[in-house]
C-alpha cells in the first residue's frame, strides 16, 4: 500500500455505503491524529484505539444524520507523487465553510481554520466535507 491516508477515506466511504456503525483500520499515529482531528469536527462519533489480534488498529465510531452520513465526502489533495503545500493566506474554506481540510504544520496536524488562526502553512493532506 502505497499511501495509507487514502486507504483509511476508502475505509470509512465504504463502510458509509453500507451503514456501518463503526469501522476499523489498521493503527499509524498520522491516521489516529486524522481521526481525532475529524471527531472534533463533528465527522466522526468516537475513535478508540484497539487491537484486532495480534495488530493494533483504530476503532471508529460513524456518525449518521437521519440515515444519511455525516461525511458527504473526501478529497486526498496532497498525494505521495505530488505533495501540496500552502501558506497562511492560502488556506482556502471547504465547500464554502461546511467541510475542514486537514492540513500538517510544523506545530502537527491541525485544520485549515485553526492553521489559519495560528497564522501556519504546510501541506494539506485531505478534505472532508
Amino acid at each position: 500500500m502505497t499511501d495509507p491516508i487514502t486507504d483509511m477515506l476508502n475505509h470509512i466511504r465504504n463502510a458509509q455505503a453500507v451503514q456501518k456503525p463503526e469501522v476499523l483500520v489498521p493503527f499509524s499515529k498520522l491516521k489516529n491524529e486524522i481521526a481525532m482531528l475529524l471527531s472534533k469536527a463533528g465527522f466522526l462519533a468516537e475513535v478508540k484505539k484497539a487491537a484486532k489480534g495480534k495488530t493494533k488498529a483504530i476503532k471508529m465510531q460513524l456518525k449518521y444524520d437521519n440515515g444519511l452520513p455525516a461525511i458527504e465526502g473526501a478529497k486526498r489533495v496532497s498525494k505521495p507523487g505530488q505533495r501540496i503545500y500552502v501558506k497562511t493566506n492560502e488556506i482556502k474554506k471547504v465547500r464554502g465553510g461546511f467541510g475542514i481540510s486537514v492540513i500538517s504544520t510544523p506545530k502537527g496536524l491541525m485544520t485549515g481554520l485553526e492553521a489559519r488562526k495560528a497564522k501556519l502553512g504546510g501541506e494539506v493532506l485531505l478534505e472532508i466535507w
